[in-house]
């Protein structure tokens, strides 16, 4: 690997200074977690998503404002921003500008066909993308975003709030189905509506939800198909963006299945083997954490860029 430079070489000779280099990160450098999570401003560069969501970074990255403008046509009269950007702490509010345009256009429908007053989003991208030192294995390239299960209040959280309100949970504690004490056909207008977004590759939420969209879903069931159970997103759903025209280096996702999803690929989440799953016999050994060799050779360029 050649010599680095800039930010990528700086926090190389701090971590071996410090002796802080993990002995499986040694040979290949530093964890890219911690080269990418210390960035903290966009890549001065031609906007492009660069490699796979799990694999990859983001050059020329856009930050969503943590505030959208305000509701004005809400069915109830409630007021507030049309989206709130949530733990700004974290600084993962970035994104590609297609994933920009799509949260601002999916939030100023989501008042027009639910009775939520906007949208909380939770983690997008950092600022140069790549992998995260906490919470996430994709993000990485500026095509992802985490939008609460949860209403907007109606009004503007305090920077208190944005920090402590937790998102509701909606799966029921057995993990069969969601609760009904808190599903409500506005959760599946809302999903409804960004799974018909031309430009959403796919969704990520629990079995029990989607296991609740399959039993809720009336007329057309196409944009069932782009929903898929994974495991987690109990609190949120996990909003997916094709490939921009402008990334040549950004590689798709596969195609999902033939099918809504809702048959025996569904209930294969409710078995034994995924509820209450056996011990392995052998501890498997944690993998080691990626490093900037393991991720497209733009990244560096991308990470050195002032």
């Amino acid at each position: 690997m050649r010599a680095a430079r800039g930010l990528v070489g700086a926090l190389v000779a701090v971590s071996l200074l410090s002796g802080t280099l993990p002995a499986s990160a040694q040979d290949g450098g530093p964890p890219a977690k911690e080269l990418f999570g210390a960035a903290k401003t966009a890549a001065p560069l031609a906007t492009r998503s660069i490699g796979f969501y799990s694999r990859g970074c983001l050059a020329g990255a856009s930050e969503l404002p943590a505030n959208g403008p305000a509701a004005t046509a809400v069915r109830q009269g409630a007021q507030g921003p049309l989206w709130q950007a949530m733990r700004p702490s974290r600084d993962r509010a970035w994104g590609h500008p297609a994933l920009i345009d799509f949260l601002e256009r999916f939030a100023a429908s989501v008042p027009q066909v639910s009775r939520w007053p906007g949208i909380l989003v939770g983690d997008m991208s950092q600022p140069r993308g790549g992998p995260m030192r906490t919470g996430h294995a994709s993000h990485q390239v500026g095509l992802d975003a985490d939008i609460w299960l949860t209403p907007s209040p109606g009004r503007a959280f305090t920077p208190q709030e944005r920090e402590s309100v937790s998102a509701t949970m909606i799966v029921r504690p057995d993990r069969l189905d969601v609760d009904r004490k808190v599903w409500t056909a506005d959760h599946l207008a809302v999903i409804r509506a960004a799974a018909q977004d031309a430009n959403v590759e796919r969704i990520f939420v629990n079995a029990a939800i989607k296991k609740a969209l399959c039993r809720d879903a009336q007329g057309d069931r196409a944009w069932l198909a782009k929903v898929r159970p994974y495991w987690g997103h109990d609190y949120h759903m996990h909003v997916r963006l094709f490939c921009p025209k402008d990334s040549p280096d950004c590689r798709p996702q596969e195609p999902p299945p033939v099918g809504d999803g809702c048959g025996s690929e569904l209930a294969w989440w409710f078995s034994d083997e995924v509820l209450h799953p056996k011990p392995s016999p052998t501890p498997q050994k944690p993998k080691p954490p990626l490093t900037l060799a393991d991720l497209p050779a733009a990244c560096t360029a991308v990470l050195d860029a002032r």
